[in-house]
């Protein structure tokens, strides 16, 4: 399912949609996926409740836990986010969302780019090679990513 709370130009809810599926199918992940693109209030609100970090970000993923009916988890970014990256980077609003969607989904997928020694960053360059990306947060970034994985157990530690 992706709901789109914030538009994003050159990027319709269903060219999103197959874009997920083609992603998340690319990536292993065989349940399917919920995204939310909305903007930075919303982001604020679940960066601050679920990592106590009082600001807006990037991309968010929560991963589902056990067995969720199919599910992979969520993943929720920020449109207005993504578009000062693609400004900034020289890209459309639509393919920093893919490149978000990228990353959240590696995350889904079981991939932790703090504690794997490059291994999520290896994947994801080769994932945003194949789906014709530009680079990705780990490349652009280093260890300094913005963004974060939320488990939804309250036992488990949240990863940035």
């Amino acid at each position: 399912m992706v709901i789109l709370r914030k538009s994003v130009a050159g990027l319709s809810q269903a060219a999103l949609s197959r874009f997920v599926k083609k992603a998340a199918r690319a990536a292993g992940l065989k349940e399917q996926v919920s995204l939310l693109v909305t903007g930075n209030r919303e982001m604020r609100s679940l960066n601050r409740r679920f990592r106590g970090k009082d600001r807006p970000t990037d991309v968010l993923s929560f991963p589902a836990e056990g067995n969720m009916g199919g599910l992979a988890g969520d993943i929720a970014i920020s449109a207005e986010i993504a578009g000062r990256n693609a400004r900034q980077l020289g890209h459309s609003p639509a393919v920093e969302i893919k490149v978000l969607v990228l990353h959240g989904i590696l995350h889904l997928a079981g991939y932790d780019h703090e504690s794997d020694q490059g291994e999520m960053g290896r994947r994801e360059a080769a994932l945003r090679r194949e789906l014709g990306l530009p680079v990705g947060l780990i490349e652009r970034h280093g260890a300094r990513i913005s963004s974060a994985t939320m488990k939804r157990s309250p036992r488990t530690r949240p990863t940035r």
